[in-house]
């Protein structure tokens, strides 16, 4: 039996498109609010909500700890969760690659829904264009995503001299891990990708005098740093020695020439809070899975700058990175 794939006419508005929304759509992302099939859905948020986009073009879709499907999802509430608020409701528009297999399509569709389910959001929107081939390559994921307003965290102004650096993972793993997928260079390993939802673990803090915080995405640890110090002109000393880092991943970054703060990440936060509350927020992030790893990794200083004291001993300046060092891992 032939494969089954996606065509053009599924994203052409008449009985193939009903019937993948039918059978694909509504069958893993069902309810209330998605099922009415409207023009535009109506939800209730709070009083101050915050509002957030993001497109999902990795390669390859599929990878050790997820795929894009999961990854639009926890990368969306992510935005929403390191910004203080709590997310409730997500957009996902498709454009596939004429020609993608259905089965996969679904396998992506599945995750997301699954993930959203773990992360309490409802996703109640969404839209599927398919591309003529060689338009696209595979599949492309846009999200929006809306939750109300707990506690601002996106204000520079508040990061002041003396606070700590939080880092809520060990860090690099995502990049690796997408790395070792492509078999570029044909190096093998088992590292998995530290895709996850952050929320939960992010509504565990909000009590406390949390200055900033940000998720480590594309350009890492070290552009959130860098951008932090850009805007609020403080900046940051770290110590190496405390930067948690899996030896497996330190080695392959090693081997490959990658600066680890650089390595973009999918399951980590990079958290600025007062001196007074830093050991109250590493021990309730150790509280959750996915911050059993934080470790407070430096301070604020008055030097606009990111500064790495080393285990050897010396001292270096963390740059933003230069471009893009891993094209396509988000």
């Amino acid at each position: 039996m032939s494969e089954k794939v996606v065509t053009l006419s599924i994203g052409g508005g008449g009985k193939q498109t009903s019937s993948f929304i039918k059978d694909i759509i509504l069958k893993h992302f069902d309810n209330e609010i998605i099922d009415n099939l409207g023009d535009a859905s109506y939800i209730k948020t709070g009083v101050s909500s915050a509002f957030t986009t993001d497109s999902f073009v990795v390669r390859p879709e599929f990878f050790n700890g997820g795929n894009i499907g999961k990854l639009s999802v926890c990368g969306t509430v992510n935005d929403l969760a390191v910004s203080g608020a709590k997310p409730l409701y997500l957009s996902f528009a498709l454009v596939v690659a004429e020609g993608y297999s259905l089965d996969k399509l679904e396998q992506i569709v599945e995750s997301a829904a699954i993930e959203a389910k773990i992360a309490g959001v409802k996703i109640v929107c969404g839209d599927t264009k398919v591309v003529e081939r060689g338009g696209v390559d595979g599949v492309i994921i846009n999200t929006c995503g809306v939750g109300d307003v707990v506690k601002k965290l996106n204000h520079y102004v508040n990061v002041k001299t003396g606070d700590k650096v939080i880092v809520t993972s060990d860090i690099a793993r995502h990049g690796m891990a997408i790395m070792l997928e492509r078999g570029q260079f044909g190096f093998n390993g088992d590292i998995k990708s530290d895709c996850a939802c952050l929320n939960h673990m992010m509504s565990n803090i909000y009590e406390y005098n949390i200055k900033f915080s940000r998720d480590a995405t594309r350009g890492g640890v070290a552009a959130v740093l860098n951008e932090i110090a850009e805007k609020s002109g403080k900046g940051f000393i770290i110590d190496e020695e405390n930067i948690p880092l899996r030896q497996d991943v330190a080695e392959l970054c090693e081997t490959l020439g990658y600066d680890p703060l650089s390595v973009a990440n999918e399951g980590a936060a990079v958290i600025i809070v007062s001196e007074e509350d830093a050991e109250k927020v590493l021990d309730a992030l150790h509280k959750s899975d996915t911050g059993k790893n934080a470790k407070i990794i430096g301070s604020v200083t008055d030097d606009a700058r990111v500064i790495l004291n080393t285990i050897s001993g010396g001292k270096r300046v963390v740059d933003l990175p230069p471009g893009e060092l891993l094209p396509r891992i988000c």
